[in-house]
């Protein structure tokens, strides 16, 4: 049995949106090494994050 340290359990909820919409779809999220759920990722957190900064500005 492995113990997640601190930094495994923040880096599962940063890449919590992306591993469940590869799910949904279909996809393996560690395939590609990882790509297609960094892409989501990365694309919800833009949507997210960018108006919250033009906010603050």
């Amino acid at each position: 049995m492995s113990v997640a340290s601190t930094a495994e359990k923040v880096a599962d909820i940063l890449l919590w949106p992306g591993t469940k919409i590869c799910q949904y779809l279909g996809v393996p999220p560690t395939d590609d090494m990882g790509l297609i759920r960094s892409m989501f990722n990365m694309l919800i957190y833009l949507c997210v994050l960018l108006p919250i900064v033009w906010i603050v500005l």
